[in-house]
């Protein structure tokens, strides 16, 4: 049975979002219908919206979705009308990657996550008078009152969880203490460096702090950022706009630099920074999402005795990272609640402003 949804809709590079009325497909045996009760707003998708993320139009985006179960295919198991789910990154299952439990790199990730329908090519929702629309972003286009997915790239939530903050540990969240705590491995007692204190920022920052790092540096040029970073963890902040970064990293891990490092801006002379103020045999994570012909120097990379990942989701598999996050937020050793602003749905575009001028960390729509 097709459902109607209600969504916001991307007609084009650097357009404003529309509300309007869609209609989903029937849901397929490997499928879950979900009522979304909110999603987070990622960069990325404002990377799509300004055209740094090359897509086709009409899009619906979103990406960090959680909600409830309305509807159960036929030959999924472990899941009931009723339960609580997050929804996180498309991952095909059966390629190379997907099989030794690499999910984030999965061979097919490009086309399931950015390709706008199904691994088959299917659509999973039309416009209500039955023109094309692309969805199955990141196997779920939460910008939208309900969503299709494969149970696969969903995660099932404790019955006491709040769902209205749950979504942002399927992508931003993830990705920021997946990469300190997944990707690096950082042990205890090292130091890191994060780049950049955004929401996958300051999630590194706070999975840092889990992970045991004793010397945790966040570098920005926003003194409110540096501010919120020790709070949640960072030992030592530095203002790049105001102080020779790698002078005061150097200075702080006496002379030696960080022995990890997390760039969360995609900026080149940022990226620059962070190789200068690492050890040599350094491990260096590259997360941002860069706008198209970024490009970083040879020499950055070659002979720096350093070694760099381009990590993808954290290198997570959100069935078993997710509830891990919550648990350690059951625990009050991982806040990323404090990230959080939540805006009605009908308000996207004030949280994208809020989100671009730094107003917002991690701006959560809310469904009304």
């Amino acid at each position: 049975m097709t459902t109607n949804a209600h969504a916001a809709v991307l007609h084009g590079q650097d357009a404003p979002f529309t509300f309007e009325e869609i209609v989903l497909d029937d849901i397929r045996p490997n499928e879950l219908l979900v009522n979304v009760a909110a999603t987070g707003l990622c960069h990325t998708d404002l990377a799509v919206q300004h055209g740094h993320i090359p897509a086709a139009f009409p899009f619906i985006l979103g990406h960090e979705g959680a909600g409830t179960v309305e509807q159960v295919g036929d030959a999924v198991v472990g899941y009931a009308v009723g339960d609580k789910v997050a929804v996180s990154f498309a991952s095909c299952g059966h390629c190379t990657n997907c099989l030794t439990g690499r999910e984030a790199y999965c061979r097919n990730f490009m086309a399931l996550n950015f390709g706008g329908a199904r691994e088959d090519g299917s659509a999973t929702m039309t416009a209500a008078d039955g023109s094309a629309v692309h969805g199955s972003f990141f196997g779920q286009s939460s910008f939208a009152s309900h969503v299709i997915v494969e149970a696969r790239n969903a995660v099932k939530l404790p019955a006491t969880a709040d769902v209205e903050i749950a979504g942002p540990l399927g992508c931003g969240v993830q990705t920021g203490a997946g990469t300190v705590l997944n990707s690096l491995d950082v042990p205890a007692g090292a130091s890191v460096i994060v780049t950049g204190t955004g929401a996958v920022g300051l999630s590194s920052i706070m999975g840092a702090k889990v992970a045991g790092a004793t010397t945790i540096i966040a570098v920005d040029i926003i003194p409110e950022r540096l501010e919120f970073a020790a709070k949640l963890g960072a030992t030592h902040t530095v203002n790049s706009k105001d102080e020779d970064a790698v002078a005061r990293i150097h200075e702080i891990t006496g002379g030696v630099g960080a022995d990890y490092a997390v760039d969360t801006t995609a900026v080149p002379a940022v990226v620059d920074t962070i190789v200068a103020a690492t050890a040599f045999g350094a491990k260096i994570a590259l997360v941002g999402v860069p706008k198209p012909g970024t490009e970083i120097a040879l020499a950055s990379i070659s002979g720096s005795g350093k070694t760099f990942v381009g990590a993808i989701e954290g290198d997570a598999v959100p069935q078993k990272f997710i509830p891990e996050m919550l648990a350690l937020h059951e625990a009050g050793r991982f806040p990323f609640d404090q990230l959080i602003t939540k805006y009605p749905f009908s308000e996207i575009e004030q949280a994208i402003a809020d989100t671009q001028s730094g107003k917002a960390v991690k701006a959560v729509l809310v469904m009304n």
